[in-house]
């Protein structure tokens, strides 16, 4: 039977809780990937199903030395991701200045609000130079940040403290986006 074909219920019955620490079972290479548009692939396709994609979410964990793996109690896989696993494909702002709050959606719809717990991160895209951002959703795992919703960041973004870098501010905290130039 396909993963595609099992209801959601009954992948949920198969994974359970994810392995405790100490009980991890053999590992195994799953044929899956993440694109870095944030779609899931299974056996070369597509999953369709979003239900079944936000279930495999659910146990989704990276480890230390930046491996993917779906971790259930009885089985535990590496899978390829792209970039990262999550998406931010909206903003929603409330307040200004340094008691904005910022939440972002991801293509998941998993809500995240930015924060210390939460933050913003700005790398460099190796392949093209271009600002790569994300935002930590969970046990270090990121969301990669939309285009347009760093547009909409970068909109916001005022000069740091002491002038050198442009950021913007959520929950009381500063994250720069750039330099000032």
């Amino acid at each position: 039977m396909s993963i595609q074909s099992r209801t959601p219920d009954d992948l949920e019955k198969m994974i359970g809780n994810p392995a405790a620490p100490g009980k991890t079972p053999e590992p195994r290479q799953y044929d899956m990937r993440i694109a870095r548009d944030g779609t899931w692939f299974h056996q070369g396709g597509p999953i369709k199903r979003m239900a079944l994609v936000k279930l495999f979410a659910t146990v989704l964990r990276r480890d230390q030395a930046g491996d993917f793996w779906l971790v259930t109690p009885v089985e535990r896989g590496r899978i390829e991701v792209e970039d990262a696993p999550f998406v931010a494909v909206e903003l929603h702002t409330q307040g200004e200045g340094k008691a904005r709050m910022l939440r972002l959606r991801t293509n998941l719809d998993q809500w995240v609000s930015v924060g210390s717990d939460h933050p913003i991160r700005v790398a460099e895209d190796p392949d093209t130079g271009e600002p790569a951002p994300y935002v930590l959703v969970r046990d270090n795992l990121e969301a990669l940040i939309s285009r347009a919703v760093f547009y909409e960041l970068a909109e916001l973004a005022q000069t740091q403290p002491g002038g050198a870098m442009l950021g913007v501010w959520s929950a009381g905290a500063f994250f720069a986006l750039g330099p000032a130039e």
